[in-house]
């Protein structure tokens, strides 16, 4: 796979979905092609009782896959987790980068969102394979960090360095 992959991470409620609905358009604008893929460690429903696709899938379909001329979804029954590099190849292969919310334990590359406001320290420790901090708070790192409006920054870092 030719694109590159990213982990927003960051303690529940640092503002993780914020920064990447900001994110997207920025790098979109500057010719990026962007996928997400947002990790969820519960169960979650994407369709809704009584719908065609709920139907098929409560009827037992293995895949139920739904598509109009713009957009398609697929929801899918997993016999075990998947695991993120092959959900990257599998489902990710148009885009020039791809930003993981979540995924903290994997082994991508990571940004760490930190608000002190919500949190008493940071989530990333040494070797967690951090590479930027997005964050409201004077911090000292060996990385580089950018402040929560500082979105136009990030990106031309995420450029720079995962897509050249």
């Amino acid at each position: 796979m030719s694109a590159r992959v990213v982990s927003i991470v960051g303690k529940s409620d640092s503002g993780k979905t914020t920064l990447i609905e900001k994110l997207i358009p920025a790098l979109e604008r500057k010719g990026v092609r962007v996928a997400t893929i947002k990790h969820d460690a519960h169960r979650f429903d994407i369709d809704h009782p009584g719908k065609d696709t709920y139907r098929h899938f409560q009827a037992g379909a293995r895949s139920v896959l739904i598509a109009s001329p713009t957009k398609l979804a697929l929801v899918k029954r997993l016999e075990a987790p998947m695991p993120l590099d092959d959900l990257l190849e599998t489902y990710m292969s148009d885009a020039d980068l791809i930003l993981t919310e979540g995924y903290k334990s994997a082994d991508k590359p990571k940004i760490e969102v930190f608000r002190r406001a919500a949190h008493v320290e940071p989530l990333c420790g040494p070797g967690d394979n951090r590479v930027a901090m997005v964050t409201d708070d004077e911090v000292a790192l060996d990385c580089p960090v950018f402040g929560l409006a500082d979105v136009e920054g990030l990106a031309d870092f995420l450029i720079e360095r995962f897509v050249g």
